[in-house]
């Protein structure tokens, strides 16, 4: 099946209002990128590969409890996570893992930060095309997801690993499925700049319009 970006679709699309806003100042908007959290990490090391770390609790006190260095506990897509940024062989005191994504290509900075998102985008709605400066990662809880950068096309759904897209490179992301699409994102990125500018260097070729093969 063909995906059209209907008159209906670019409505969806403006919706994203390009950049994200936090998750405080969502009102009512159900589709959308909201900022969930921000966590300064300081200079982080590059001697071990890092890792995100995506784990689940059934209270907000049981996560909290389990946070160490590194560690964000956040509320979001109705469940409770403790996100972590830390080598492959870390593991939580407790909770349920969901999934861990990486190696993460660490940019150079004096700081980092993790930042947090949720992505809720119905069929055939878009972002904006941007980049960030640090890597950008994604899991997709439900629906499913196609992202365009100049390598070429990269599809998640509900079930798979983890996708991530390393820092500078220009992208367009788009809701693909029969349902709305949400995922946990994160941007692992150099404290002192801005989590997203527009990349007006590049035209996407319209490779999510198509049902992937």
């Amino acid at each position: 099946m063909i995906m059209s970006l209907t008159l209906a679709a670019r409505s969806l699309a403006a919706q994203t209002d390009v950049t994200c806003v936090p998750v405080a100042d969502r009102a009512q908007r159900t589709s959308g990128c909201f900022i969930t959290a921000r966590e300064e990490l300081g200079t982080l090391s590059t001697a071990l590969p890092i890792y995100w770390h995506i784990d689940t609790y059934n209270t907000l006190e049981a996560a909290t409890a389990a946070r160490q260095s590194g560690g964000t506990v956040v509320r979001s897509l109705d469940r409770i996570w403790l996100f972590t940024i830390a080598p492959q062989a870390w593991r939580p005191r407790d909770g349920r893992r969901m999934a861990t994504i990486g190696p993460l290509p660490i940019v150079a900075a004096s700081r980092h930060a993790a930042v947090y998102l949720e992505g809720i985008f119905q069929p055939g709605m878009m972002s904006g095309v941007h980049r960030h400066p640090g890597v950008e990662a994604w899991l997709t809880l439900e629906g499913a997801m196609c992202l365009e950068t100049p390598e070429g096309r990269l599809d998640q759904k509900a079930g798979d690993s983890g996708v991530l897209v390393r820092d500078g490179v220009p992208m367009v992301l788009t809701g693909t499925g029969t349902g709305p699409r949400k995922s946990l994102v994160l941007i692992l990125q150099d404290a002192d700049l801005p989590r997203s500018l527009p990349a007006h260097d590049w035209t996407p070729m319209g490779l999510c319009a198509a049902e992937p093969k």
